[in-house]
């Protein structure tokens, strides 16, 4: 029983990213935001991008700019805003985790890119969405 629950990721330092491209988002508040993104033009490339320590919710092009997108969510703000939870430790690993996808996914290390976070309050049927452009 135990071992139904234990991950199936491949094991060890050098493991390389674990989803393919285009995956699907794994939350609702994810599909919303990728909606949202898309609403406004935007491309997406890739969902949940995962590397060693870090994951990225979201990675998307808006005109020559890759951008990659947090989500947040919580049911409501009566603890803290879902955006106070980004603190440095979160970003410098989503720094990280986008300098791979970069340079292994896109083969454009240089290519221009900011981060951007849409933070989620409420539940899914009424949930109010914030877009935050450059939060690194």
């Amino acid at each position: 029983m135990l071992d139904a629950c234990r991950s199936r990721r491949p094991e060890g330092r050098g493991r390389r990213a674990v989803t393919a491209p285009g995956r699907a988002p794994r939350h609702w508040a994810e599909a919303l935001a990728r909606r949202y993104l898309e609403g406004l033009g935007w491309v997406v490339l890739d969902a949940n991008y995962a590397v060693r320590g870090a994951e990225i919710d979201l990675v998307a092009r808006d005109g020559d700019t890759v951008v990659f997108v947090e989500v947040r969510q919580r049911r409501s703000a009566a603890y803290g805003h879902p955006a106070e939870t980004l603190d440095r430790r979160k970003l410098t690993r989503l720094a990280y985790a986008a300098r791979r996808y970069l340079a292994e996914r896109l083969q454009r290390p240089d290519a221009a890119s900011r981060f951007d976070a849409v933070v989620v309050v409420g539940g899914e049927p009424s949930a109010e969405l914030t877009h935050l452009r450059d939060v690194l």
